[in-house]
């Protein structure tokens, strides 16, 4: 990216706005610079561009992999009651899939079915014994099909026996239902889909801000190297400096977010997760606003980082600490568990992470969120308000690299 190029045309337009008297929103003009830099920096242009291809491609692969439409079962039978057991047993598939089918061929014999097998005409035969049923295949078995057969078999052979003595099936089976019940709150797959989801949002949180941040801190050293910063800083206050340079960087690393975010769930109707598609776009709307204020509490610290070096070769020793930060934010996010997940999701910077995961499984109210994105809030003025300080003071010092200790005490 030309950073250096940017920062000059920057210059240009503020001192032209400057001669003219239009200086109110000095911040406006870095902003949309900020913008336009990165909008027309062909690596951002590709890296997202790739991202979301490969968003696409995986989702594409998913839907490919478990496509070839709903299951679908040819059966010979050789009598009535064959066929009324694979009726019933369409009734179960259809119950959990909707375009299942299961269909049974009448044939005379046993060996009428046999040639519907090798011919490919049948996937099954249901044929009855002397003491049974039997289920005969040409090769292995399809364990889905051989179940709904299975079951049925079992049921109509109950109602059948129960009929004989008397009794009604719901009579002869009274007290043997198992009855089953969750307290995690959802079943394997639910709980599958909202860790995958809470995963992804955690990452791309971590990836926005070190990669946005680092934008940021760049910026800002490469001013101060090529000296332009003093021209900057004559033609319009450095508050609005460093104001144009965090907004405009959050509003690239929110829409670039939402970007992705956007394709997942579009993407997500394709596969056989679409019933969670409500669930996860619930979850990402209240994910949003923790992201935008995760990046702002961190924005400005990223400014003054780049402002306390003078080369960049610098900015490995003063951007350490917030990288340092952010890797061990993100690993102590994934990790935490129960009461000690609870109380992370209040933390800020940390419930960025871990309260998008607490809503997603449901183990977090509406009001909690709304708790812990006021504490954000409040963390976010801390942050802005040391960032700051530490940017404006440690701006023109080009000597050398600016410790903390002096960029906290030295002059305006």
């Amino acid at each position: 990216m030309s950073t250096d190029t940017s920062t000059r045309s920057t210059t240009k337009t503020t001192t032209s706005a400057d001669a003219s008297g239009d200086t109110k929103s000095p911040w406006v003009l870095v902003a949309m610079r900020e913008l336009q830099v990165k909008l027309t920096d062909r690596n951002f242009l590709i890296g997202t561009g790739a991202t979301l291809l490969l968003i696409v491609g995986m989702f594409a692969l998913q839907s490919f992999l478990m496509g070839g439409g709903a299951p679908s079962f040819k059966v010979a039978v050789t009598d009535e009651a064959a066929t009324t057991v694979v009726a019933q047993a369409e009734e179960s598939l259809q119950a959990t899939d909707a375009e299942g089918s299961l269909t049974s061929v009448d044939v005379a014999d046993a060996a009428a079915a046999e040639t519907a097998l090798t011919e490919g005409d049948a996937d099954a035969a249901l044929l009855p014994t002397d003491d049974g049923w039997e289920f005969v295949t040409d090769g292995e078995a399809d364990a889905e099909l051989e179940g709904l057969l299975g079951e049925a078999v079992r049921s109509t052979t109950l109602a059948e026996n129960a009929e004989a003595a008397g009794t009604s099936l719901p009579e002869l089976t009274a007290g043997t239902e198992v009855a089953t019940r969750d307290i995690s709150g959802g079943d394997d797959q639910s709980r599958f889909v909202s860790f995958i989801a809470g995963f992804a949002m955690a990452f791309l949180f971590y990836m926005s801000a070190i990669m946005f941040g680092m934008a940021i801190a760049n910026s800002v050293v490469e001013e101060k190297q090529s000296r332009i910063i003093e021209i900057l800083a004559a033609a319009i206050p450095v508050r609005a400096l460093l104001t144009g340079k965090v907004i405009g960087n959050t509003v690239l690393a929110f829409g670039q977010m939402a970007l992705i975010g956007a394709v997942a769930l579009v993407g997500l109707t394709f596969t056989e997760y679409d019933q969670y598609l409500s669930m996860l776009t619930e979850g990402f709307l209240w994910y949003i606003p923790f992201f935008v204020l995760g990046f702002l509490a961190l924005a400005c610290i990223w400014a003054a980082a780049g402002a306390m070096a003078s080369r960049s070769e610098d900015l490995q020793a003063t951007t350490m600490p917030l990288t340092m930060a952010l890797v061990l934010v993100f690993i102590v996010g994934l990790s935490l568990d129960g009461a000690a997940k609870v109380i992370g999701s209040f933390v800020p910077v940390l419930s960025t992470i871990l309260m998008p995961m607490r809503l997603l499984d449901g183990t977090a109210q509406w009001w909690e969120a709304v708790l812990a994105l006021g504490l954000t809030a409040v963390f976010c003025f801390i942050t802005i308000t040391i960032g700051t300080r530490l940017y404006r003071r440690s701006l023109l010092q080009t000597s050398g690299r600016v410790s903390l200790k002096a960029a906290w005490a030295g002059g305006e």
